[in-house]
């Protein structure tokens, strides 16, 4: 089997248009690790002929960023990464071919081209969805009202670094209970303590910042259990909704490709670095 030669550093093109791309992970893929999705990824946009720029150097690799991944085992509706191509690509076609190369599960939902810079630092805070059965409405409820109305909320992890203190509330931004069908979506939105007696599937929503060392959700529900002494039952579900900008009263996150999208209507120019 031959093997797939990289292109040489006499052979470097450089990219003259960057597409932004945001996909999610669903299902069983959300099993899937960072580096799993990397590998996956580089054999689709090879499968669906994306002309992808390479580094230069003696070892080339695709131009693509990533931001912000989700941890494993943790579902997203919105991720985002960037590739850099060396021929100008319709974004529409890029979004139908790779999402046809991709396995099921792996779905690319938008593709803009890059028409600002700075993408990263749009992304300030996420809102994820944390799917909990088998749990009393009323009582989770309760322990969110206990956690947003503290002034600190310290859980212990393990880093990379070493044992470190969070604080979670430092990074909580709002938190709400809302009744889960028996797929887990949520289906109506209560107010903590109100009307919710009933135990089953209940989802709890969180905004949180974006800091470092990041908060993930299993961070908050840690912090629920230190603060309110609130322990799932079960092992929790948890999707990321959303992921970008705070609007202006600071718990309601918009969409980070709609500066693109509004530059590229505009008449802009692709950012390309």
């Amino acid at each position: 089997m031959a093997k797939r030669v990289p292109p040489r550093v006499a052979d470097h093109v450089p990219a003259i248009q960057r597409l932004r791309i945001r996909y999610a992970k669903r299902g069983r893929l959300r099993f899937t690790s960072h580096r799993d999705f990397q590998r996956a990824l580089e054999r689709a946009l090879r499968r669906a002929e994306v002309p992808m720029a390479f580094s230069a150097g003696f070892s080339p690799h695709p131009r693509i960023s990533y931001a912000n991944a989700a941890p494993t085992g943790v579902a997203s509706e919105a991720e985002y990464f960037e590739i850099g191509v060396v021929r100008h690509c319709d974004p529409l076609m890029v979004k139908q071919q790779l999402d046809a190369a991709l396995p099921p599960g792996l779905d690319i939902v938008d593709v803009v081209e890059a028409a600002t810079p700075d993408f990263a630092a749009r992304l300030e805070a996420s809102r994820w969805s944390i799917r909990l059965d088998q749990v009393d409405a009323s009582e989770l409820a309760a322990a969110v009202t206990a956690i947003m109305a503290a002034d600190e909320a310290p859980v212990e992890r393990m880093t990379k670094g070493g044992q470190r203190t969070i604080d979670v509330r430092a990074a909580l931004l709002a938190a709400y209970v809302t009744a889960g069908t028996g797929d887990g979506s949520a289906d109506s939105t209560h107010s903590a303590g109100a009307g919710m007696e009933q135990t089953g599937c209940v989802i709890l929503n969180v905004v949180v910042r974006q800091v470092t060392p990041t908060v993930r959700p299993h961070d908050v529900l840690a912090a629920l259990r230190s603060v309110a002494g609130f322990v799932p039952p079960v092992p929790a579900l948890v999707t990321r909704e959303q992921q970008g900008p705070l609007a202006a009263e600071g718990v309601f996150i918009q969409d980070p490709l709609a500066p693109d999208r509004e530059s590229a209507g505009a008449g802009g120019t692709t950012v390309v670095p």
